[in-house]
């Protein structure tokens, strides 16, 4: 059965017509180029190339995380570490992202990577461990300044884990042990302190006061009876007590 050439056109022409159907997402931009020279970035929806003149090439616009290998670092105290991290970046131009660098996410991490090694090995390594955050802005302002012309936009860099030596750990382990120790040996001097100016200042009422002493008396006493079959032996009148304490009350407005 012989086909009819309008027919056969029409199917070659719809054929030829679906093939350049592209659908960009909405986080994603496509540029196209002409028998290989680039014409114009196209926006997310439906669009149409001519094929086999025409081709695109897809660039995603999110935001973008590239993990920095572990780096071999000796830091400025020539302590050897390994230090990996993340980088967060965004394409602002995929013309440039494109045009201007061959494999940008390679690109990227490589940059990444020294910027790493350098900023990690001019400090110390406390400050490595104390100050990740600055750190990883330091390795940022690096990548940052090459990237820009490449019209990639570095969001962040942060310093993901640090591996130390053995001996490193152990060594950390004991200054934090000691450390520890100093801060509770502190705070039990300020305690034993505290508690004796206290009695300190019972001690004085009860010299001022001899119902303070009949009451510390008795409430010795009700401490004591707690116990079952204690018994309870003075050596002396409950008086003599108080005459004790006002002779020596006397004695001292005597002094005065």
């Amino acid at each position: 059965m012989s086909m009819n050439p309008i027919t056969l056109i029409s199917i070659i022409i719809g054929l030829f017509f679906l093939s350049g159907i592209r659908v960009v997402y909405q986080y994603k931009r496509a540029l196209k180029f002409r028998f290989g020279k680039y014409i114009k970035t196209l926006q997310p929806g439906f669009r149409w190339i001519i094929p086999i003149v025409e081709t695109i090439q897809m660039v995603d616009i999110r935001v973008i995380t590239i993990k920095i290998i572990s780096q071999e670092v000796m830091t400025e105290d020539n302590v050897p570490c390994s230090i990996d991290g993340v980088v967060f970046f965004k394409i602002d131009d995929p013309e440039k992202a494109v045009l201007e660098v061959e494999e940008y996410k390679f690109a990227i991490s490589q940059l990444a990577q020294a910027a790493l090694r350098d900023v990690c090995g001019k400090v110390e390594l406390d400050t490595i461990l104390s100050k990740r955050e600055e750190m990883g802005k330091n390795i940022k302002s690096i990548v940052e300044l090459e990237t820009k012309e490449w019209g990639i936009k570095i969001n962040d860099v942060k310093i993901k884990d640090i591996q130390l030596p053995e001996n490193m750990r152990r060594m950390m382990a004991n200054q934090a042990e000691a450390e520890r120790s100093r801060r509770a040996q502190i705070i039990l001097a300020l305690a034993e302190e505290q508690a004796a100016g206290k009695l300190l200042e019972a001690g004085k009422l009860i010299d001022q006061s001899p119902s303070a002493i009949k009451l510390r008396l008795y409430q010795t006493l009700s401490n004591i009876a707690a116990e079952k079959n204690s018994t309870i032996l003075f050596p002396f009148p409950e008086e003599v007590l108080h005459q004790i304490v006002g002779k020596k009350k006397k004695k001292k407005k005597n002094k005065k």
